[in-house]
């Protein structure tokens, strides 16, 4: 495709953004599930996005309430390759605890518990080493409490859960 990339498919048939990196184009769904070429789907965040801590929690549970958990591991991921050194464990766990909830409201009832438990962990480490237990305003052993008991209900309940329904207080 060489140095003049354009967004859009390249020749080889592969989705590719304005700098020519791969990018699945495809529209997604309220969970980020693709949905076919032309479909209407829910607009995705942009990435990249350098936000302050505040906003990052702000947005993410503006996300997490409106059912897009997907959404919200984008802007946690942001936080969490732009932000200090010291906070990546917390906002790496943090996009976990979003993506176990997409993936348990999309059915996979054993990766969406899993990755619950992974980023209740996560955020419960960090808070041991960092001595912050309520950073930004969230309150990470209720958070890493929620996760357990979601991944707990969604193996033994077996079903699929509503994203909106089920998404966390990252705020006291």
């Amino acid at each position: 495709m060489g140095s003049s990339a354009s967004a859009g498919r390249s020749m080889t048939g592969r989705d590719r953004d304005g700098e020519g990196r791969a990018r699945n184009a495809r529209p997604r769904d309220g969970l980020g599930r693709p949905l076919p070429y032309g479909a209407a789907g829910v607009e995705r965040q942009p990435e990249g996005v350098v936000r302050t801590p505040s906003q990052t929690v702000a947005e993410a549970q503006e996300l997490l309430d409106a059912g897009k958990p997907f959404h919200a591991h984008e802007v946690f991921e942001d936080a969490w390759k732009s932000g200090p050194q010291e906070e990546r464990q917390l906002w790496r766990g943090l996009a976990q605890l979003a993506v176990g909830l997409t993936h348990s409201a999309r059915g996979n009832l054993t990766g969406g518990p899993r990755l619950l438990r992974r980023g209740a962990e996560a955020v419960e480490e960090w808070a041991a080493v960092a001595g912050q237990p309520v950073p930004y305003g969230m309150d990470l052993a209720s958070l890493a409490d929620w996760a357990r008991e979601l991944a707990e209900a969604v193996e033994q309940g077996g079903e699929v859960i509503d994203a909106a329904a089920r998404s966390p207080r990252l705020r006291g």
